[in-house]
């Protein structure tokens, strides 16, 4: 990539759930681009985890319904009349509508105005986390602004949007990046060949956990006192599949001591409580709720469970 100076828009900013995104953010800093980062809505977790303090880059955020900053997408609706590229953006909403009749999408278009109106200077490139939303936001931007765009697509944005709207950014976007195979199959059918499209797996810098050098006795469920933890990090989200979770654990031969931690918010929790509950499990299950890096690390080292 040329442009060293990339806008990296995404849907928000910063999310507990979300380190994959602040890992990659920083490993662009320290590759020596220049970011900034433009959010469609503000954050909504009331912590955040030590990475997002690593990162420098500037955090800008569009208005997240048009009609709390009428004043400011009017003015960026008029900047962006003159702009060469304003009828072909507007062509493509033109298009989109017809198959997408919502505010939602006409909420994106107005976002995409305020973030072309606003542009920063010397940024020759945009790149879009997530194929829906995000996307819609930053294929309009680029065509207000004539200037090249990328996205990375991760999961539900894959298997949620349509297959007209994913395939119209597919063809539109400089290249798209996924990180799962199957992800990567059903984008590059929808592609047809007419875009480049490229596979790359989520890493871990191993640098950012403590080894583990000492010898741990292993637990093996037959001891009441040292039961195998089962630790999950994630939202209590329908698309985790943590009532699956649950029902499975449920069938484990009584005699077995182990324990349930889930650590994350997310709104199916009081389902899933519920659930354990009914399962006979809430005894096993401890719901931790949201917490950041340094809040899970103290506490399972406290609980001996990480060294």
């Amino acid at each position: 990539m040329q442009h060293r100076k990339i806008v990296v828009v995404l849907k928000g900013y910063p999310r507990l759930s979300e380190t994959f995104i602040a890992q990659e953010l920083l490993g662009l800093e320290r590759a020596g681009f220049d970011l900034i980062l433009v959010a469609l809505r503000r954050p909504t977790d009331a912590k955040r985890h030590p990475v997002h303090n690593e990162i420098k880059a500037p955090v800008h955020y569009l208005p997240e319904y048009l009609h709390e900053e009428p004043l400011r997408v009017v003015r960026s609706l008029f900047a962006c009349l003159l702009r060469p590229g304003f009828w072909r953006a507007f062509g493509s909403l033109a298009a989109d509508i017809p198959r997408d009749f919502t505010r939602n999408r006409v909420r994106r278009f107005g976002q995409a105005l305020v973030l072309a109106a606003e542009w920063p200077e010397d940024v020759g490139w945009l790149h879009a986390h997530f194929a829906h939303t995000p996307a819609s936001v930053t294929r309009y931007a680029s065509q207000l602004r004539g200037l090249p765009w990328s996205c990375s697509a991760h999961a539900k944005d894959i298997w949620t949007s349509p297959d007209w709207d994913l395939a119209g950014k597919l063809s539109s976007a400089r290249w798209t990046v996924t990180c799962t195979k199957t992800g990567f199959d059903r984008l590059k059918k929808l592609a047809n060949g007419n875009s480049s499209l490229h596979l790359s797996y989520h890493g871990l810098d191993l640098d950012r956990f403590d080894s583990f050098r000492e010898a741990r006795k292993q637990h093996d469920g037959s001891a009441p006192d040292e039961p195998v933890i089962v630790l999950s990090v994630g939202r209590a989200v329908e698309k985790k599949g943590y009532d699956t979770l649950l029902e499975a654990l449920a069938l484990l031969p009584g005699d077995l001591a182990w324990r349930f931690e889930h650590i994350g918010g997310g709104e199916e929790l009081e389902r899933l409580k519920a659930l354990a509950q009914k399962l006979g499990l809430d005894g096993r299950v401890s719901w931790r709720g949201a917490l950041a890096q340094e809040e899970v690390l103290e506490h399972y080292r406290r609980a001996d469970i990480f060294a």
